[in-house]
């Protein structure tokens, strides 16, 4: 059984690792390109991490909310344009989902009477932008359910043959 940090504040890297019940030493075997001394830096917050190392860790732990944490919070341009995207079970999203599109469908005319000129007028401004915070609030929750099936995926909960083949047939 590896030893369990006991330190407060444990990254999300340090967390995911010691989830799995890994040591350092053996999560370095699994992930195959990443030193003990290296995943104990990155994980005590001396060095960032680089993001084909995020990647690995993502693909070897099963863990890919590890690619959405860094981009959202680590790299400098996804702090930027990056929302950080939460585990939320598939009832919860798709109720957020529903929720979302129906403010939307309600708005829809507001739109079109907005935009129509082409030309956004001063008191139009406040629906604008209401519309597109709601939007916005799709855009999330289109990427939570993206995450959600990646996770199932890894995870084995979702047949990833099956699930491949049925994208393929869906681009043909």
């Amino acid at each position: 059984m590896p030893r369990v940090s006991t330190r407060a504040q444990k990254n999300i890297y340090q967390q995911t690792r010691e989830e799995l019940g890994l040591s350092r030493e053996r999560a370095s075997e699994l992930l195959g390109t990443i030193p003990p001394e290296r995943i104990e830096r990155i994980e005590s917050g001396r060095f960032a991490a680089h993001p084909d190392e995020v990647m690995c860790m993502a693909d070897k732990y099963g863990a890919p909310q590890l690619c959405n944490y860094y981009c959202a919070n680590e790299c400098a341009i996804g702090r930027e344009y990056v929302p950080e995207i939460k585990v939320k079970d598939l009832t919860q999203i798709v109720l957020e989902m529903l929720s979302s599109l129906n403010s939307v469908r309600r708005r829809q005319e507001r739109m079109i009477e907005i935009t129509a000129d082409g030309v956004i007028e001063a008191d139009e401004v406040e629906d604008f932008i209401a519309i597109q915070e709601e939007l916005e609030r799709i855009s999330i929750t289109v990427e939570t359910l993206q995450l959600w099936a990646e996770q199932k995926l890894s995870s084995g909960e979702i047949d990833a043959q099956a699930y491949e083949a049925a994208r393929q047939r869906r681009k043909a």
